[in-house]
């Protein structure tokens, strides 16, 4: 495999250093052993398309490093950022099980490994191992919560700061490390991506990082976030 992208590669499951911590790929040696066989493993550069949403699925992509946002679009033109897929998980599920078109847009964040897995061997596979039905079921368990959450977060929120203090949150509950100085977060969002994740714009959003950092609630240093967790907490209200 060329890996002409800055990613450190895994390309054999059995082997893989992460598998233990990945709520997919942590199955026992032998369905593991057959999802070798099945996949077809690529390295993307970041805004690298996956699939694109009314797509027919030609199968599930598993992030193996790297990150993915799934996007949704209006008649309009206006795009909504519906998730930030991490490694480990596993994209066009639902499509690929229900034989559905995608709901969604995906697309690479940064240089990225990916697996892909035909549906016709993804669903054979899931016949021949339960113990990757249970793990499938999970994933899918996950996103119907975190659809659950965004709902609520979109829908009650009583303000865009709100909804951005909400996503600062989640973000830094899901990957942030603590530190002397706050709650650090790698971000590498743009604004208007980030506007895209909550439906507002790139403008709002500029304005207030802004606030929020004369408010001493984050500071910003390159692609460093470091953020006060009670300050933001404090604007949440529901």
């Amino acid at each position: 495999m060329r890996t002409p992208y800055n990613v450190d590669t895994q390309n054999n499951c059995t082997t893989c250093t992460f598998r233990t911590e990945r709520q997919f790929c942590n199955m026992a040696t032998p369905a593991v052993k057959a999802l070798d066989t099945i996949k077809f493993t690529a390295v993307y550069p970041k805004g690298s398309v996956l699939f694109v949403e009314g797509e027919q699925p030609r199968g599930v992509f598993i992030v193996c490093s790297g990150r993915v946002k799934l996007t949704t679009s209006s008649s309009e033109g206006k795009t909504l950022i519906v998730k930030i897929a991490e490694a480990g998980e596993v994209l066009g599920l639902s499509g690929t099980i229900l034989a559905n078109a995608f709901e969604v847009s995906a697309e690479t964040l940064e240089p990225s490994q990916i697996n892909f897995i035909r549906r016709e061997d993804f669903v054979h596979f899931l016949n021949a191992h339960p113990e990757a039905c249970m793990h499938t079921a999970q994933q899918l368990s996950e996103k119907y919560h975190s659809a659950q959450r965004e709902i609520r977060s979109l829908g009650l929120s009583q303000s865009t700061s709100e909804k951005l203090a909400r996503l600062f949150l989640d973000w830094c509950a899901r990957s942030g490390d603590e530190t002397p100085k706050g709650t650090r977060l790698k971000v590498l969002l743009t604004h208007e991506e980030i506007a895209q994740m909550i439906g507002t714009t790139r403008e709002t959003i500029t304005r207030l990082l802004s606030d929020f950092k004369r408010r001493k609630m984050i500071e910003i240093k390159g692609s460093s976030m470091f953020v006060q967790t009670a300050s933001l907490e404090a604007l949440v209200t529901i």
